[in-house]
């Protein structure tokens, strides 16, 4: 994993601060205060990206509906074919939860 290059104490403490939250609005106090709106803006489009190309889309509706480049629509594809099953793990789970809430 490329994360083992970066993987400590501090990276430990900030894993678990994400963890520590409990809810949504949690999130958005948290990473409001730790990241820029242009980084946040950045993870939320790559899972969009993400969950896009797992539904089929072609790279020219991905771009016209998320405005994300082709080079990032490029590396979201790589990390879904060759990664460490991240976004497929969070995307199996979101789906889950959405399926659920929609039940009740």
């Amino acid at each position: 994993m490329q994360i083992d290059k970066l993987r400590g104490e501090h990276l430990d403490r900030l894993f678990d601060a994400i963890l520590s939250l409990k809810d949504r609005e949690e999130c958005y106090r948290f990473f409001d205060d730790i990241a820029t709106m242009s980084e946040i803006q950045s993870f939320s489009q790559r899972l969009q990206v993400a969950k896009m190309l797992k539904e089929g889309y072609t790279y020219h509706a991905i771009v016209e509906e998320s405005s994300a480049s082709t080079t990032t629509i490029s590396r979201v594809k790589r990390c879904l074919n060759y990664g460490n099953d991240g976004y497929q793990m969070v995307l199996e789970r979101t789906d889950e939860n959405s399926s659920e809430e929609e039940q009740e």
